[in-house]
């Protein structure tokens, strides 16, 4: 990931061949905001940890809340997951 520009111009080439590009574990390790503007992505993929906690912590809600709403308006699908029961998609 530390080279930005050819990574973009690989991403690129994928979606050329209409690859869909997704970011994994959204929120932890590596992943960063910054990405969300550097990369041609299609979908942001919640990782588990934040989906476990929102039935019962209200940073966890708030954090996914806030990532759906992000990735929806600029214009990208999310993918929730470890969404197992109806409480942990309806919350």
């Amino acid at each position: 990931m530390d080279d930005v520009l050819k990574n973009t111009e690989i991403m690129l080439k994928l979606k050329d061949l209409n690859i869909k590009l997704v970011i994994d574990d959204f929120g932890t390790g590596y992943s960063s905001l910054s990405y969300l503007k550097k990369f041609p992505i299609d979908k942001l993929k919640i990782d588990k940890s934040f989906i476990d906690g929102i039935t019962n912590n209200e940073e966890d809600k708030v954090i996914v809340k806030t990532i759906i709403s992000m990735a929806h308006n600029l214009g990208f699908k999310v993918i929730a997951e470890g969404v197992e029961t109806k409480n942990n998609l309806i919350f």
